[in-house]
């Protein structure tokens, strides 16, 4: 997997996968999946373009789920041919839904997906609706877990409050000191 950061990347072709992926939760996983069997299909690089920091990390104090090597890991582990992390600051989140667009045109996307409620753009002012008017833009359904909750970033944060670290390593998807082994 290559890394680049925003506006540096240029493809041919590729399929393309958008989000803020922290923890690269059993959702992502699933999302990242899909993307990867059409980039398969296609024979088209896989891109996944992503955020440093996640959104809600800079804009609410989040904690981060996963550090920066450890997204690369998980990323790398599940087929990712490029990967776009644009440095997320104020100046980044004041684009406007054109700028991103454009951004994405010059990796000419087959399709994207993208997962609920992704927003992107100034003020989250750019949706689904911008991007099918551009690309082949596609959502991937709200992943749950076996009880039917719907899996995210937010309820993993919730469990590690409640200390509930056994739930949330399963909604990630992995065990606990996925990097490294404790010591």
């Amino acid at each position: 997997m290559i890394c680049f950061q925003d506006n540096q990347l240029e493809l041919n072709q590729s399929i393309v996968t958008i989000g803020a992926f922290d923890g690269i939760h059993r959702g992502h996983q699933a999302l990242i999946s899909q993307a990867k069997a059409q980039a398969d299909r296609y024979g088209v690089p896989l891109v996944v373009y992503t955020f440093d920091p996640p959104p809600k990390v800079y804009f609410q104090n989040q904690s981060m789920l996963t550090s920066l090597p450890e997204k690369k890991k998980f990323l790398e582990e599940l087929g990712v041919s490029y990967t776009v992390f644009a440095s997320f600051d104020q100046v980044y989140a004041s684009r406007s839904v054109q700028d991103f667009i454009d951004e994405l045109s010059k990796i000419n996307p087959k399709e994207i997906w993208i997962g609920p409620g992704f927003h992107f753009g100034s003020g989250k002012s750019g949706s689904i609706e911008d991007l099918t008017k551009h690309f082949n833009a596609f959502q991937h359904p709200v992943v749950t877990c076996s009880k039917g909750e719907v899996i995210s970033s937010t309820r993993i944060r919730e469990l590690f409050r409640q200390q509930k670290a056994e739930q949330a390593y399963y909604l990630l998807g992995r065990k606990p000191y996925a990097l490294t082994d404790a010591q």
